[in-house]
């Protein structure tokens, strides 16, 4: 390819060299840098890509991309922009060939539901016989191929690599996540959304590396309703006005309150042994009665979303209920079949506001008893672990504290510090390190009527210890279990 192409949709200046040169490759990581390659320096967390511009130099590469001065040999072509991260989003766009203009792009912003709406609407447009790939925090999906995330939005060279590959299997639609750190970080940038969506928004990622306040948080989720065409939003979320304040789009609401576009009305909890449910009569621009096979007022909300996309996009009322109806989201509110007459649930709420949430949701299903299995991962902010042991105290009927992720810290050193919370409440506790052996305690104590929630994992398979990742998949451990292993 050539440089110039690349450039093609790129505010730049070639301060060295000539921009009417053929490159082999577009690479961002210095170690994949090879002849011939255009290297973009984007400055990180941990590393600065220009530290590596003279390296770069000698490994071949035919041209750098920068934002602020190298020192490189003449012999290479030397690209200035403003932002080398939106340099490099608009470059992996060209590169690829504009892969999302042959796509149909819903991005969904928020600080919970997410995941669960993507999966949601993924599944509703599959049903409908529309091939549609997504990216999220749990994995990537194109066609067959399921590819775990490192990151809830990739990098935009993985972005656009991704769409490419969507297109390539015949992909029609692609649904994703669009985190605040995204749009910051331009992951996002050289393509406009077809769909913009909002979820809720509450404090979170605030801190270094992350936001520096609520502002700028608020600021970078806004972002998304300035690069779609059409915005659906929760219209009954307290910063929905913020979000919106900018928004260079058309605008959709759904939520609870009969102001909204679309909206919900005589919510119904349904619960039998291993089914926790909700069902509501859909009111505003489409009218029919809905069932949902995952549980929560949450679930109202994330449904109307999907609901809401799906009929911009022409898909039928049938194919939306058979598809909501038959749902399940890995690790988050997902049921797991067991012959008892309790319900088993796994969920990844794993700070104090999703538990608290995930708990306050389940107690509304009048469970003769709440078993919350969880731990708190190592190496990081205590205050998660005091917040969440009281929380699970004041809000389950026993507390079962065991091990997470313990990282670099001893299992037991984050076990008591989660106790200084538990017995901040009312709440009856076991400690049981093993996670293993803490499921097999809940599933032998639960008895009819009651609902055991093992938070915290979600969709992870690993436990992580002292640097190591081993292989620990919830399910598995409850199969064992089962099968007296």
């Amino acid at each position: 390819m050539n440089l110039k192409d690349l450039l093609e949709r790129s505010d730049y200046r070639c301060v060295q060299g000539d921009v009417d040169t053929e490159i082999s490759s577009l690479v961002y990581d210095s170690r994949k840098i090879e002849e011939g390659s255009v290297f973009v320096c984007i400055s990180g967390a941990a590393f600065d890509g220009h530290e590596f511009a003279g390296q770069a130099a000698e490994k071949g590469a035919a041209a750098v991309v920068v934002e602020k001065e190298v020192e490189v040999p003449e012999g290479i072509t030397v690209i200035r922009v403003e932002d080398t991260r939106l340099a490099l989003a608009e470059m992996s766009a060209a590169y690829f060939g504009y892969p999302a203009e042959k796509l149909t792009t819903i991005g969904i912003t928020g600080t919970k539901g997410k995941t669960t709406i993507t999966y949601m609407i993924r599944q509703v447009l599959e049903h409908a016989g529309q091939k549609t790939g997504l990216i999220g925090t749990i994995e990537t999906i194109i066609g067959e191929e399921r590819i775990p995330s490192v990151n809830t939005t990739p990098e935009s060279y993985v972005v656009q690599e991704s769409f490419r590959k969507m297109v390539d299997a015949g992909c029609r639609n692609v649904v994703m996540e669009v985190s605040s750190q995204g749009l910051m970080l331009h992951r996002v940038s050289g393509f406009t959304f077809d769909y913009g969506m909002f979820t809720n928004l509450a404090e979170d990622h605030i801190g270094e590396n992350e936001h520096k306040d609520m502002d700028d948080y608020i600021h970078c989720k806004s972002l998304l309703f300035q690069q779609c065409c059409q915005g659906i939003v929760n219209g009954d979320d307290d910063y929905v006005e913020r979000i919106i304040k900018d928004h260079t789009c058309a605008i959709e609401t759904y939520g609870m309150k009969n102001t909204n576009d679309v909206y919900a009305e005589n919510v119904e909890l349904i619960q039998e042994p291993g089914y926790l449910g909700v069902a509501y009569d859909l009111k505003g621009r489409q009218e029919y009665r809905v069932a949902v096979d995952i549980p929560g007022d949450f679930t109202v909300y994330n449904s109307l979303a999907a609901i809401s996309l799906c009929r911009h996009m022409g898909i039928v009322k049938e194919d939306v209920l058979e598809a909501l109806n038959t749902i399940q989201v890995k690790g988050r509110l997902e049921i797991v079949k067991t012959p008892g007459e309790y319900t088993l649930m796994i969920d990844y709420a794993h700070n104090a506001m999703s538990l608290s949430s995930l708990l306050t949701t389940i107690r509304k299903y009048h469970p003769n008893k709440i078993y919350c299995l969880f731990g708190c991962g190592g190496n990081r902010a205590k205050s998660r672990r005091y917040e969440m042991g009281e929380v699970s105290s004041n809000l389950a009927d026993l507390t079962v504290v065991t091990s997470d992720n313990p990282r670099y810290e001893e299992p037991m050193d984050i076990i008591n510090d989660i106790l200084v919370g538990v017995r901040k409440g009312p709440g009856e506790y076991v400690t049981i390190p093993d996670r293993k052996e803490a499921i097999k305690y809940c599933m032998e104590h639960a008895g009819k009527g009651d609902i055991v929630i093992l938070a915290g994992k979600g969709h992870e398979d690993y436990q992580e210890i002292k640097g190591v990742k081993h292989h620990m998949d919830e399910r598995d451990l409850i199969q064992e279990i089962l099968e007296g292993k």
